[in-house]
């Protein structure tokens, strides 16, 4: 969370005579077209971005709230000025939205702006005893390991349990303190007696109990994340190999509670694969109506914009554009449910467009039909103010 400045507490609100000059600027200034505006403090601290597909209403509008409590009277009358920059549609306004905001991250701003509600994570965190959080998107640590998304938090969250038990990770608080059985100062400072049930149960290896060795946790960690990824069918691997070690020994107990650990990690699996959203299936070339014909041409892949051009009026400008495709998705990308922190957003902002406007799914063509395609005719007869985001609206 961020902590307000005293110089931001001690603030007065932006007086009328001010408000009167800002609004001024915008009546004479601002056209209604897409774009990204900025309110700005008197210190030139940025302290709200928005985007609208028509600027100049969305502006006046803040002028209008009826109450001083309502939203936007609170925003305005923390500005002195207000900056805006024009994009050709809505969905490249979005886009510089998000990139503004995840840039200055404004106080205003009190979310990001995506929809995070169908969605969930699953957050490996750092330290020496790494554990599942199930979570909605990024946190302001990016060195965090992420996977999905998947659809339904509780679901998730239940077979997160699951896994857990299965592979004895921890699930109690972030700052419980660690102590893990090779810690040579362990018996001299930590009284070895356990307090938690699931490591009572074998449920926990027990890092915070001298329960097991810092490799031990490590190990289960790695079976996690291969678990997560899908990569391979190590962890099953693993355990199958312990069960038929134990029942070699005789430790038929110990053998039962492995092969119950190994069914649990098999139905897990087809559990997770039901509820991951396919990132594959936002991987497209993607063609948005500008204003007064500035149409554009995004590419993206895997739930991520790699690269954007405008619609080629001529054959050298098709072929650079075929170049641009052919490097964003020639390359092999290996298929992981591991999603970078700093491509989250954005894979939330995408799948929420698409799903707030699947119409805009019939302006997208596979890269490889897309290559095939005629040039456009270049007869200048396009509609001056089309955008995609007037016409999803």
């Amino acid at each position: 969370m961020r902590v307000l400045s005293k110089i931001e507490l001690l603030r007065p609100p932006t007086g009328d005579t001010q408000l009167a000059s800002m609004r001024g600027e915008v009546r004479a200034n601002a056209l209604d077209r897409p774009g990204v505006y900025r309110m700005l403090s008197s210190d030139g601290e940025i302290v709200y971005v928005g985007k609208s597909k028509k600027l100049r209403t969305r502006l006046l509008s803040y002028f209008r709230c009826s109450f001083p409590e309502d939203k936007g009277a609170r925003i305005v009358r923390e500005a002195t000025r207000i900056e805006w920059d024009y994009h050709p549609s809505e969905f490249a306004s979005l886009l510089e939205e998000l990139r503004l905001i995840k840039l200055y991250r404004p106080r205003l701003n009190v979310a990001m702006k995506r929809d995070a509600r169908h969605f969930a994570f699953i957050k490996l965190t750092r330290g020496a005893a790494a554990k599942l959080l199930v979570v909605r998107g990024a946190g302001a640590d990016d060195a965090q390991v992420y996977y999905g998304p998947f659809h339904g938090a509780h679901r998730v969250g239940e077979a997160v349990r699951e896994l857990n038990d299965a592979l004895g990770l921890r699930d109690c608080r972030l700052d419980q303190p660690m102590h893990f059985a090779d810690q040579p100062e362990l018996f001299h400072e930590f009284p070895r007696t356990p307090g938690c049930i699931r490591y009572e149960i074998r449920k926990c290896l027990g890092p915070c109990v001298g329960g097991c060795s810092a490799a031990q946790y490590a190990e289960r960690v790695r079976l996690v994340r291969e678990f997560l990824d899908g990569a391979d069918d190590g962890p099953m691997h693993t355990l199958r190999g312990e069960m038929e070690a134990a029942s070699e020994r005789l430790e038929f107990e110990r053998a039962a509670v492995l092969r119950d650990k190994l069914a649990s990690l098999e139905h897990l699996r087809a559990e997770f694969i039901r509820f991951r959203f396919a990132v594959e299936t936002l991987s497209f070339v993607y063609t948005v109506p500008g204003f007064q014909g500035d149409d554009r041409i995004f590419l993206i892949r895997r739930g991520r914009v790699r690269g954007q051009h405008v619609v080629p009026r001529s054959e050298s400008e098709r072929v650079r554009l075929l170049e641009m495709v052919e490097d964003v998705f020639n390359p092999v990308e290996r298929d992981t449910a591991q999603v970078p922190a700093h491509e989250i957003d954005e894979l939330l902002l995408l799948s929420s467009w698409f799903r707030r406007f699947p119409a805009e799914l019939g302006r997208s063509r596979q890269a490889d039909a897309f290559a095939a395609e005629p040039l456009p005719p270049n007869d200048g007869a396009r509609d001056p103010m089309a955008s995609s985001a007037s016409s999803a609206a």
